[in-house]
């Protein structure tokens, strides 16, 4: 049976996915999560016009070098000055104060000799100078974070000073992760004969929070369909949208994961895909939660996860762009021709001298291998069939979360 290109597996993955229901979250739960629809200003900032400097508050044409002004008042931050400025006069202002009406620039103090309530102005002011225009960052009805948009720290800050105290974003999906096999036992435990710690989830949870999803621990099922199931049934009682497995994806006696999907009733969408690591990775549905199992071995499972599950994640949380970025690097060294499977290589990035990113791949490319994938910044993506590249060629990189 001829393999699945990586392509058409994850559109397959992505076929029919809709964003998750909307709720209003505060802005300090806000950090990260999608932005269900468009945010327009409530205001306008600043609402009038603003000094952006401490000083004096004069009319254009009385700031001229040795002119004498007369004080008659104060505007701070909070405190505007209610009066009008007149011809030869002068309000102290400070910066975030409002410039009073008739005043139109600010002589700033360094430039100002007062005596009293009179100053004198040693520089002139060659035009309006810092005073900070209304509306000048945004005005009331500016559409100024976008449905979609994963929102930042800064963001956060912007619908603030736009007067949105909550802000309307999509659920975060929910993925149940269930280890699969009798060789697993937890960290801090001493393996017995033919055993191994299980190390695969950490990571995998840890990648798929960072981009935005819950996660819900089910443990490792023993390799029974009993145990399997019962998982399964779980995740749905749990209220899964995706549930992961690793390990039991393969076709030998005791790879239970796919018998266990058709039991429970898993519209299986396919089973193996032309990809190096990664081979035996499969993708099913049951209503609404997606399922995904993933291969046993940890450099298979995490490049899995990070290319098939992160833009199932961006997906369901409604962001507006769900690939990866895909960024062109040079090749630290030669490579041989690829086979019919498109190949994720780890490796280093470097900058060399004209500035521009090489790539390294680590010396040993084994998909059991978890210090080199922890040594990797990016995955190097190899076509199918493609030749042998000498160092220097151009490839293209995908950076891994830091």
């Amino acid at each position: 049976m001829a393999l699945m290109p990586v392509a058409d597996a994850l559109n397959s993955i992505l076929d029919g996915i809709q964003p998750l229901p909307v709720e209003d979250v505060a802005l300090d739960d806000a950090l990260h999560r999608t932005l269900a629809r468009d945010i327009a200003a409530r205001r306008t900032q600043p609402p009038a016009p603003m000094s952006a400097m401490d000083g004096y508050a004069v009319r254009t044409h009385d700031a001229r070098a040795g002119a004498r002004l007369t004080v008659i008042g104060e505007s701070a931050a909070g405190r505007p000055f209610t009066g009008q400025v007149a011809d030869g006069q002068a309000v102290r202002i400070f910066t975030g104060g409002v410039v009073p009406d008739g005043a139109d620039t600010i002589a700033i103090q360094e430039d100002v000799i007062r005596e009293g309530n009179t100053i004198t102005l040693s520089e002139a002011v060659p035009a309006p100078r810092h005073v900070r225009k209304a509306g000048l960052d945004f005005r009331e009805g500016d559409v100024l974070l976008r449905g979609g948009t994963r929102l930042s720290d800064r963001d956060l800050s912007l619908a603030a000073s736009m007067n949105h105290p909550t802000l309307p974003v999509h659920r975060k999906p929910r993925i149940a992760i269930l280890a699969t096999g009798d060789e697993l036992v937890m960290p801090g435990s001493q393996p017995g004969p033919g055993q191994i710690i299980y190390s695969n989830a950490y990571a995998i949870r840890a990648l798929l929070r960072n981009s935005g999803a819950e996660t819900i621990d089910l443990g490792i099922a023993r390799d029974t369909l009993e145990e399997t199931r019962a998982a399964i049934r779980r995740a749905e009682e749990l209220g899964a949208d995706i549930l992961i497995t690793t390990g039991g994806a393969s076709v030998g006696e005791h790879d239970l994961v796919k018998p266990s999907f058709e039991a429970e009733g898993i519209d299986i969408k396919f089973w193996k895909i032309a990809l190096r690591p990664g081979k035996p990775m499969m993708h099913g549905r049951k209503g609404a939660m997606s399922v995904i199992g993933l291969p046993g071995n940890p450099s298979s499972s995490y490049v899995c996860s990070f290319v098939f599950v992160v833009p199932l994640i961006r997906a369901l949380s409604g962001r507006a762009h769900v690939a990866h970025c895909i960024e062109p690097a040079i090749l630290g060294h030669d490579l041989p021709a690829n086979d019919h499977r498109q190949e994720y290589m780890r490796a280093r990035i470097d900058i060399n001298g004209n500035g521009a990113a090489v790539a390294t791949t680590v010396d040993h490319q084994d998909s059991s291998l978890l210090n080199n994938l922890s040594a990797a910044d990016v995955l190097l993506i190899r076509p199918p069939l493609a030749p042998a590249a000498p160092a220097g060629t151009r490839c293209d990189i995908i950076r891994l979360p830091a």
